[in-house]
């Protein structure tokens, strides 16, 4: 029994070991719950920081379309608003029902958290650390590799459905 319990109580922590380091983290959910990062290894992944009232919220709408056309591929699209440039609505409830009510969107979406500098969700601190870029503005999108390790950064200037970032995408979905 002793043994049964000590493998018992392994399994989470070798489950852990097995998430790539990059995807190791947890975040609250727009509506509740929990975004476990984990949930995408093996999958692509979109990060990317959104504001409700910026001049690149419409792409809003290009994300939801992306989260809709690629997701049976392998690609998650994760939007995680943030105020950092003073863009975004106070409450977390407010920010769920405007991008539902004006882009229906569909894909997870975490709490209001911090993307940059020393108070920055230690997830965009990893991603700043390995793609060599941290956010400069809202909409900044970066793509991760179902390797859970590639890391790709995009400008708000680059448009979900841009050529460059769709190449990149592509390469970034898991291999069949």
């Amino acid at each position: 029994m002793r043994k049964l319990l000590a493998t018992f109580y392994l399994l989470p922590a070798l489950a852990s070991a097995a998430c790539p380091t990059l995807l190791d983290y947890r975040v609250p959910g727009l509506s509740g719950g929990t975004i476990d990062m984990c949930a995408y290894q093996g999958k692509a992944v979109v990060v990317v920081n959104t504001a409700s009232h910026c001049g690149f919220t419409p792409q809003f709408k290009g994300l939801q379309s992306l989260w809709q056309d690629y997701r049976d591929k392998g690609l998650v699209v994760v939007g995680f608003p943030s105020d950092d440039f003073f863009q975004e609505l106070a409450q977390d409830k407010e920010v769920a029902s405007f991008c539902q009510a004006n882009y229906g969107v569909s894909f997870p979406m975490a709490s209001r958290v911090h993307v940059r500098g020393d108070d920055a969700h230690p997830l965009y601190q990893a991603l700043a650390k390995v793609s060599g870029s941290a956010p400069k503005w809202n909409f900044y999108k970066y793509v991760i590799a179902a390797d859970g390790k590639t890391v790709t950064a995009f400008s708000p200037l680059t448009k979900p459905d841009a050529p460059d970032f769709l190449k990149a995408v592509d390469a970034a979905l898991p291999k069949p």
